[in-house]
């Protein structure tokens, strides 16, 4: 989703005057709120740009260009089998000077949301009927066909922990979305270029990156799981501060309190923006601190582990993560539990943090850094495939 070669374009310099070909691909982020109950025909919306667009080896449309659009189409969900429908339509695009041009784009997804996209743009509601909420109700009526005072008890407690899902589509501003052109576009606005600056010594740094452990272990079971492929140079507060102004949460810990609003957020079909993560260990450590971002779903989930590492670099702390992508969720037999599968191509996550954190303003350093030891293929500790460039990606604050 996010183009890797953002990591690697150069973040100096103004924009020119440039022709976006058709088929370029647009990150926002909802700057107001929409739903298929709230909005009606005809009402505006704005999202903002969060990565920038490239073509070839320019950047073509820079972060914080404003994209204007209005609702084509909202239909709420009439009945449990029915769903909800959302039309956008994207008008135009503005910078900060006043540039501005008019776009023709079609919605190609939505971030980590329960909802689909068609072929024609338009966004499509899930199903109440067919909700985990609404399965628990079936299951509860066939027990009552024998056992009737059984299913009034179930029925009473399902109705205590879990919540009818409520199959709008309502997303709130953050909410992030891709849009593709459908025809090029003459763009002459300009973006303000953020102030990021190259990580001297270079040659220490590629030293530092390759002595770190490069792979993490799963507590339970045992075995061998995600890379490391971040490094963030900085303080505990400008960690947590600068992840916060990027809109990801830091996760709870597990416990019983937090497994109990995972289970409820899966059958409700919602999202639980503070569910825990997995413990994965570093040097035989559980990591010091977890973030992630989600819309409204539990399966699908941009997160990362984050382990203070020994040492300084530069006077500042050394921190070392890794980041994948959940895209969904399945059942272990193995582990005769729930688990995540997560996109292989862990480089996109690993763009995706950077450019989220580039764009609160609060980076003042990046480095891409080989490291020849780290596998290009790989497999998680729950079997998913790891595919990547091996590098590892330096932030300093």
């Amino acid at each position: 989703m996010f183009n890797e070669a953002l990591l690697t374009v150069g973040l100096a310099g103004c924009l020119m005057a440039a022709q976006v070909p058709a088929g370029t691909k647009l990150e926002l982020r909802l700057s107001t709120k929409i739903g298929s109950s709230t909005s009606k025909a005809g009402d505006t919306f704005q999202a903002v740009v969060i990565a920038p667009a490239v073509a070839g080896d320019s950047i073509v449309v820079g972060t914080g260009t404003k994209v204007v659009g209005h609702v084509k189409d909202a239909k709420p969900a009439d009945s449990a089998d029915q769903q909800a429908v959302l039309d956008l339509a994207f008008d135009r695009i503005e910078d900060a000077k006043g540039a501005a041009a008019p776009i023709s784009a079609r919605l190609a997804a939505i971030d980590n949301a329960r909802e689909t996209v068609d072929k024609d743009g338009r966004i499509l509601g899930i199903v109440a009927s067919k909700t985990g909420s609404a399965r628990l109700d079936q299951g509860i009526n066939k027990v009552a066909e024998k056992y009737p005072g059984l299913a009034e008890l179930l029925g009473t407690a399902k109705k205590a922990i879990v919540s009818e899902t409520d199959a709008s589509i309502n997303y709130a501003p953050g909410v992030e979305m891709t849009i593709e052109l459908t025809r090029s576009l003459d763009w002459t606005g300009q973006a303000t270029v953020p102030d990021v600056s190259s990580i001297s010594p270079a040659a220490e740094l590629a030293r530092l990156a390759n002595s770190e452990p490069f792979q993490t272990r799963a507590e339970k079971p045992p075995k061998p799981s995600d890379i490391t492929n971040l490094m963030f140079l900085g303080t505990e507060d400008e960690l947590v501060r600068a992840f916060e102004a990027a809109g990801w949460s830091p996760a709870k810990q597990l416990s019983a309190e937090s497994k109990l609003e995972t289970f409820r957020a899966m059958a409700e079909d919602r999202g639980y923006k503070e569910a825990p993560v997995s413990i994965l260990l570093l040097d035989d450590r559980p990591p010091d601190l977890a973030f992630e971002k989600i819309n409204n779903t539990f399966a699908a989930r941009h997160h990362l582990r984050i382990w203070r590492r020994p040492g300084l670099f530069g006077g500042q702390p050394i921190w070392v993560s890794s980041s994948t992508h959940d895209t969904g969720i399945d059942f272990s037999q193995e582990n005769r539990t729930f688990i995540h599968k997560i996109d292989s191509y862990i480089d996109r996550e690993r763009a995706k943090v950077v450019n989220d954190l580039i764009f609160t303003r609060m980076v003042k350093g990046l480095a891409l850094v080989d490291r020849p030891a780290v596998p290009a293929k790989g497999y998680n500790a729950t079997g998913d495939q790891i595919l990547t460039d091996g590098r590892m990606a330096v932030v300093r604050f």
